[in-house]
């Protein structure tokens, strides 16, 4: 176990009285100072920084607009925020305006909200309230086509991050159709492996091949279009009981992260909220004569075993980590079509047993996963590594969700933050509703909390 390098993460307001004796002390340095050029020096009428500057030469703002779905993911979010920051107009679809997320892209200038499910239902299926994360054709489920086509209108650009809400492979073939029919100039989709595709002794992840297959239809159909495929999130740690990346919080403050990787085997990782938007806004400033022609682009910048993430994860948080391989634990209430992806994955990463040669690569290709990260070098050079996130962001975001490890008064036990998990599998913080057992029927597990509340969080 990592040595105990505790750092004390107290979170609270500067003290007004701090501040303002550091605001008098600022003061009183800034009225007996010289400047590097008196207004009575020689130098006064140089072009320098210090004096004036030429007018900035006017820039023009880009005329294009992008198509995004899903806008609510951590993916879509994140470009965004890049795309409208530097005058691209955005075409976002939301399931709908619920949560922090969702205003955000909501309230934006450079947005407009095409709000709606990417799916429609039979009558008997909302009679049945048929569950529609399932993986496969989902009987009553069809697809939103209207929307779709609202969507593309006036659009030159998308970028398209399907998600197993209703038939995905269906809804995916759908927005390929519409984009080609619309005349996308450049259509960028978050894409995944379907492993059999690479090993017929390799099982399929069943949420992954779903996209493999929506990737083969956009080249089958003649797209301009470029194919990225994201890492893990450092996004996806948490305490809170969710599976496959619940760091657990031990009686001693430590942490425990079980998962069915192997301890040595590297994998890919990605934080994306910071790093998906500037890389995927690069693709479309460098657009297809670059990425084009179906290029497959890995969009991962660190290699770490699970092993090495803990080591690093500990260095950002001042805390030990320590990884357990072990079974995937599912303690919530799930969409049905992740638990099933979970059982696959695990089935998966079991193969090679204790061989790390063995182990099936996370992006099926091998070719595809040795490009980490230089590929994704290219397109963004500041990304934020898993222990920055330890260090600066995931404290934020769990006591954002209810969680009080990170502040000193907080004994130390559990970390809790007196959460209280509901019959029906849902999770709420204290002063919170419990979520709605019929609401929460389509959606299962769904993150709770001020920053992550109604967030699409698989996206």
């Amino acid at each position: 176990m990592p040595e105990d390098h505790h750092v004390g993460l107290a979170i609270r307001p500067t003290p007004r009285l701090v501040e303002g004796a550091i605001h008098a002390q600022e003061e009183k340095r800034h009225k007996h100072s010289r400047p590097s050029y008196s207004e009575s020096s020689p130098l006064a009428s140089r072009n320098n920084s210090l004096t004036f500057r030429p007018a900035k030469r006017s820039m023009p703002n880009p005329d294009k607009t992008i198509a995004v779905i899903n806008a609510s993911g951590r993916q879509a979010a994140s470009f965004i925020r890049v795309a409208t920051a530097v005058g691209y107009h955005v075409r976002a679809q939301l399931r709908n305006l619920e949560g922090v997320v969702a205003t955000e892209v909501s309230t934006n200038p450079n947005v407009t909200v095409v709000q709606g499910e990417l799916y429609t239902r039979e009558r008997r299926a909302e009679k049945a309230n048929v569950d529609v994360t399932k993986n496969g054709p989902i009987v009553g489920i069809g697809v939103n086509n209207t929307l779709i086509s609202e969507l593309f209108r006036g659009a030159q650009l998308a970028f398209i991050n399907t998600t197993f809400y209703g038939d995905e492979i269906k809804i995916g073939e759908a927005l390929a159709d519409a984009a080609k029919k619309a005349g996308i100039q450049h259509y960028v989709y978050s894409s995944m492996p379907d492993h059999r595709a690479y090993n017929q002794g390799w099982p399929s992840l069943p949420l992954w091949a779903s996209k493999h297959k929506v990737e083969e239809y956009v080249r089958k159909i003649g797209l301009p279009a470029t194919f990225v495929y994201t890492g893990i999130y450092n996004n996806n740690f948490t305490s809170l009981p969710y599976p496959l990346f619940c760091t657990d919080l031990r009686p001693d403050g430590s942490w425990i992260w079980q998962a069915p990787f192997h301890p040595d085997v590297k994998l890919p990782w990605l934080d994306a909220e910071h790093d998906v938007g500037p890389a995927i806004l690069q693709i479309f400033k460098d657009g297809v004569s670059k990425w084009g022609d179906g290029k497959r682009i890995s969009l991962a910048y660190e290699m770490l075993s699970p092993r090495e993430a803990c080591r690093v994860f500990s260095r950002g948080v001042g805390r030990p980590v320590r990884y357990v391989r072990g079974p995937i634990e599912v303690r919530v209430k799930i969409p049905e079509g992740y638990r099933i992806q979970l059982e696959a994955l695990e089935a998966l990463f079991a193969l090679g047993a204790d061989d790390p040669k063995k182990q099936p690569p996370y992006f099926g290709d091998q070719a595809l996963e040795e490009s980490c990260p230089r590929v994704a070098l290219e397109l963004w050079e500041g990304p934020r590594g898993l222990e920055e996130y330890a260090r600066e962001v995931f404290p934020l975001e769990e006591q954002a969700n209810g969680l009080t490890w990170m502040l000193e008064d907080d004994d130390g036990g559990g970390g809790g933050g007196g959460l209280i998990e509901h019959q029906n599998g849902g999770i709420s913080t204290p002063g919170r509703e419990p979520p709605d057992s019929d609401d929460d029927e389509d959606d299962g597990l769904v993150m709770r909390g001020l920053k992550r509340d109604e967030e699409e969080w698989l996206a």
